[in-house]
């Protein structure tokens, strides 16, 4: 299926801050056994890949606002559509040469998410959807959901709070709770990746907690277009302002807010 051109111009911007990215983690490598270690080297990493998006974005989409990891909110002329990026999710694994990190962008227009674009430019998987449209990988492979109903045979992807994060009792109430409902659970270190493989139906569900706007826009919308339910961790809609998530198919989705309701309970 051919692309709009408002995914072609995220698509670009992905693809190119992709390039960058890819060198960068080339080097990883050699800085491991560095004495001041990587950290330094993958900041300026993402920061490099979040200039190119915010310059290609900008020039092809004149007065659109932004909201980015780096950069936080800057304002547009063009108060009604705003991108959502973050430029590499899944630092850590990008830190440790794993390759398991994802370019995201996704675009807001008055208040709804209309468009989103994942890209892993290890694996070189370019998800991409636009509202009404489908959802893509490749641009050839339509994306569907898993369509298992029972969460008996599911295996879901979830997030875990590592050191300095909130809420791990929570977590390990949540995880005691899906552990006994689910035949089995993965974690790969980027939501972005965890939605796009939700979409792609290679998870049957994924939930997490203390998220940003921009580690979920794009993949709400891949999710969507590829027939499947987020909500969040309330049951609600308030994602971006709740920072949870919990996706899949309508009743693995169900199944799972019970479980994780219950786990509370």
């Amino acid at each position: 299926m051919a692309a709009s051109p408002l995914i072609n111009v995220m698509v670009n911007a992905a693809r190119k801050a992709g390039r960058s990215l890819n060198r960068d983690f080339g080097e990883v490598e050699n800085l491991q056994v560095s004495i001041k270690g990587p950290a330094n080297f993958v900041s300026a990493a993402d920061l490099r890949a979040e200039e190119i998006i915010f310059n290609e974005l900008a020039k092809a989409r004149e007065g659109y606002g932004f909201l980015m990891e780096e950069r936080g909110e800057v304002a547009g002329a063009d108060k009604s559509h705003r991108w959502i990026v973050d430029p590499l999710d899944g630092t850590t694994n990008f830190l440790h040469g794993i390759p398991l990190f994802a370019i995201s962008i996704g675009l807001e227009r008055e208040g709804e998410l209309v468009a989103g674009v994942i890209y892993n430019p290890v694996l070189d998987e370019l998800y991409t959807a636009e509202k009404g449209k489908g959802a893509f990988l490749n641009d050839r492979r339509r994306l569907r959901v898993a369509a298992r109903r029972d969460v008996s045979e599911c295996v879901v992807a979830t997030g875990i709070p590592h050191r300095g994060r909130p809420q791990h009792d929570l977590f390990h109430q949540e995880l005691r709770a899906t552990m006994a409902t689910v035949a089995g659970i993965r974690r790969t270190g980027s939501a972005a990746i965890d939605l796009a493989w939700t979409a792609a139906g290679r998870f049957d569900g994924f939930w997490e907690r203390n998220l940003k706007p921009w580690d979920l826009a794009a993949g709400i919308v891949i999710v969507r277009e590829a027939g499947g339910s987020c909500s969040d961790i309330e049951g609600g809609d308030k994602m971006l302002d709740h920072g949870s998530i919990l996706a899949g198919n309508s009743d693995i989705r169900k199944s799972l807010l019970n479980a994780l309701q219950n786990s509370a309970a």
